[in-house]
């Protein structure tokens, strides 16, 4: 039929191979960064031949028998030996391979606007992880609504309490005329066009919102609570258990030294500033941790902010 039905049952009619293979593909770019045909957006004459046709085939009709389990699929790329591949580029390889069209290297790409958030908040053990529910508003800056909202209906924007500041960014309420400015910062597409690829950027803007929106900077109080209580008795082992939470890797002897340093220069004027500490570690709605010391959870704060600023942190290799 000429309806909406009739165009359901094309999309996955089993003479039609396309539906599978546009969903593999998109998929496929969600891990490694850019999919078997390197235009999602295009399948047609004006887009790109697939690097692996076969493989694109392949994982096409798997999707297609297993009954089109999105979740069987995924678990197929990342157990795949080209996916658990060290992303580290040798200088050979990438002058004959720039692209990594050939995949002889791990992917490494940068996290999603909604994963740069929803990491974090894991990290420091602020995510709320109860699946399903109501929207939620998590921190904006204030008077934004206001500012660019019509005087026609709700224009006022009405924080959330509780749990609801920390669950998966996937639930954030989102005005289609004022986008949440936080994940725009990193990227994430305005609902008002339909966008298959997003971009990826790297600005100054968005390490001001981490350094300063107070999602993050509440985070990175969180974060070092935890190191303060599960990292170990000295600053060293603090200090590698919190740069192993966001990096996953062990840091080398420069970047444990450059981290002490800053630990103890924050720790300096702490002293000095108590006020300035008191302040720090009062930003967002969470309760601070009395058992530990004010002036040392600020300076680990400062760290952590540090840490969660890395470019590896916010990559995925």
């Amino acid at each position: 039929p000429k309806n909406r039905l009739g165009l359901s049952k094309w999309l996955f009619d089993d003479k039609n191979p396309l539906t599978a293979r546009v969903m593999v593909n998109r998929l496929w770019a969600q891990y490694f960064g850019k999919g078997l045909v390197k235009t999602p957006e295009d399948f047609g004459n004006q887009g790109d031949l697939p690097s692996h046709p076969e493989l694109l085939d392949w994982l096409a009709v798997d999707f297609k028998e297993n009954n089109w389990d999105m979740k069987a699929l995924q678990k197929k790329i990342v157990l795949s030996a080209a996916y658990q591949q060290s992303s580290k580029i040798e200088r050979k390889k990438y002058a004959k391979d720039p692209e990594n069209k050939f995949l002889a290297r791990g992917p490494l790409q940068k996290l999603s606007a909604e994963m740069v958030r929803d990491n974090v908040l894991a990290v420091s053990g602020l995510l709320v992880n109860r699946i399903g529910g109501k929207w939620v508003k998590p921190y904006q800056p204030a008077g934004i609504w206001k500012a660019m909202a019509n005087q026609i209906g709700e224009n006022k924007y009405r924080q959330g309490r509780g749990g609801e500041l920390y669950r998966r960014s996937l639930y954030t309420y989102w005005k289609r005329t004022i986008p949440p400015p936080s994940l725009i910062t990193f990227d994430a597409p305005e609902r008002s066009v339909c966008t298959v690829k997003r971009q990826a950027t790297s600005t100054p803007l968005q390490s001001l919102v981490l350094l300063n929106d107070p999602q993050y900077v509440e985070a990175s109080r969180h974060l070092a609570e935890r190191i303060l209580k599960e990292g170990g008795e000295d600053l060293e082992a603090q200090l590698l258990y919190g740069f192993r939470l966001l990096t996953s890797r062990f840091p080398q002897q420069n970047e444990l030294e450059i981290l002490e340093s800053l630990y103890q220069e924050e720790a300096k004027r702490f002293e000095q500033e108590e006020n300035q500490a008191k302040a720090l570690i009062k930003v967002g709605a969470s309760e601070n941790d009395a058992a530990l010391s004010e002036k040392q959870v600020a300076a680990l704060t400062v760290v952590a902010s540090a840490l969660i600023n890395l470019d590896e942190a916010k990559f995925r290799g």
